[in-house]
């Protein structure tokens, strides 16, 4: 059985002479008292990592690779956060840190290798970060770090680790993942591949070519033989692909495979028919796009191979004008604790968050702010305003488009404007969790990862809030 907790550190026998350092760690003995005082955050992430050490096998469970308490690897990836570090970096630098041994209660053991600490990464599920970051904000309350008179709400985009998507490149994505499986299945069967060869070279040098001349400003007229050939050779591999995947079932029903090889050729046959099905996207969106000239929706394109869940966002940004990822909201409050943080699969429209973030306010302070400030993509019509105004006492949400004469009044009071200046702020968290605890870009794949990640993220951003106080 995993432990919880490691109840008894080693005593400290080599402490910092130098102010600086013991400056630097104090956030740490911070944020390990709020951890000891929160139980319930420890008892939430432990139920997921016992899942996943029940799940190993015994030969991995007899070298104690999960033997780690559940209270380490959580004190572990917040260093990883705060530090913002990759899961290499975070391991060497615990390994060669004494303070950092001591918080995260390894002390003077054996160091877990990053393999195992990306398992047990990924085994923390979205919902759990949810859970821990609303016990965590349910201690502030208790403890009367932060109250509720003020309520601050805005959106940003968190990108996906994908290169910038054209029609050729991810024709050459969808050609070499399928060439890749089927090499992988020819090593465990090779009459259900045949002696047929993928044309790699022939296929980039034609993604290429087409790269250079779309660089070059040329006309659709030039590029569309090259489409024309580069997709030829795309929809030969996914035929070949789907007689690959009728081979392996074939196979597997048949019980000709050893354990081993059976096990494999499951896996190869569910990612077989995925990266099938997400060519076979590519090769329609580029068809209907350059061949055809048809407009294709942004809703029904996709835009990576590898992150199929990927949105473009366009935000208006000068510096971005596009972006490829997911928007967020943060409900943040005057004491910059982000009480909530929601992850969009897809856009939302502002205005219709606005009540959602009110009753989750109501729910943890048991009452409605006095103050409601957000930007005027919030704004949806003067009625739903006034409805506002009712229940909260200032309610600083700018109009969009011309303003009449008592539209005009009400921003120019000084309540709406110094309300204004409070929602600048959070800004500044923004750029902070982007700057500094790593959410310009999520380098881990998937759904649920992205999710992870962000709500990992601010997590650790509000564990560093209260370590200030």
């Amino acid at each position: 059985m995993r432990p919880k907790i490691n109840s008894q550190p080693e005593l400290d026998f080599q402490p910092s002479n130098l102010k600086l350092t013991n400056g630097y760690f104090a956030k740490y003995e911070a944020i390990s008292r709020i951890l000891d005082a929160n139980p319930g955050i420890i008892e939430a992430v432990h139920r997921d990592l016992e899942r996943v050490r029940r799940a190993q096998r015994r030969e991995e469970t007899r070298n104690d690779r999960f033997a780690y308490s559940s209270d380490t690897v959580l004190r572990v990836l917040i260093c990883q956060i705060v530090e913002g570090l990759s899961l290499r970096g975070v391991v060497v630098r615990i390994d060669d840190s004494h303070q950092l041994r001591r918080f995260t209660r390894i002390d003077g053991g054996p160091m877990m290798d990053f393999t195992t600490l990306c398992l047990l990464k990924n085994a923390i599920q979205p919902g759990t970060w949810a859970r821990i970051n609303r016990e965590l904000a349910k201690y502030a309350v208790a403890q009367g770090r932060m109250g509720g008179e003020a309520l601050r709400l805005d959106t940003t985009a968190v990108e996906t680790n994908i290169h910038y998507p054209t029609d050729s490149s991810l024709l050459w994505d969808a050609y070499r993942v399928l060439e890749r499986l089927l090499e992988r299945v020819r090593e465990i069967d090779r009459a259900v591949v045949g002696s047929g060869r993928a044309q790699l070279r022939a296929v980039k040098r034609t993604h290429l070519e087409i790269t250079r001349k779309g660089r070059k400003g040329r006309s659709n007229d030039t590029l569309r033989p090259l489409y024309r050939r580069l997709i030829d050779h795309v929809e030969g591999l996914c035929t070949w692909a789907a007689s690959v995947i009728q081979g392996l079932i074939s196979g597997l029903e048949s019980r000709r495979y050893g354990a081993w090889e059976h096990a494999i050729a499951e896996l190869l046959v569910e990612e077989l028919v995925q990266s099938r099905e997400l060519a076979e996207r590519v090769i329609d969106q580029a068809r209907r796009r350059v061949l055809e000239g048809e407009a294709v929706p942004n809703e029904e394109k996709l835009f990576s191979l590898f992150e199929p869940h990927t949105e473009l966002l366009k935000r208006g940004k000068a510096a971005k004008p596009i972006e490829f990822g997911h928007m967020i909201q943060i409900e943040q409050v005057a004491e910059k604790f982000i009480t909530n943080v929601e992850v969009f699969e897809k856009k939302p429209v502002e205005h219709e968050l606005v009540a959602q973030a009110l009753q989750r306010h109501e729910e943890l302070f048991g009452r409605l702010p006095d103050q409601l400030a957000a930007d005027r993509g919030y704004y949806r019509n003067p009625e739903t305003l006034v409805a506002l105004e009712a229940r909260i006492p200032v309610v600083s949400i700018a109009k969009k488009g011309r303003r009449t004469p008592e539209e005009t009044e009400r921003e120019r009071d000084p309540l709406f404007r110094h309300a204004q200046r409070f929602r600048a702020g959070v800004e500044g968290t923004i750029s902070f969790l982007k700057r500094v605890l790593g959410l310009f870009r999520c380098f881990n794949r998937g759904w649920e990862h992205f999710v992870s990640t962000v709500r990992s993220s601010v997590f650790a951003h509000n564990l560093l809030i209260l370590a200030r106080c």
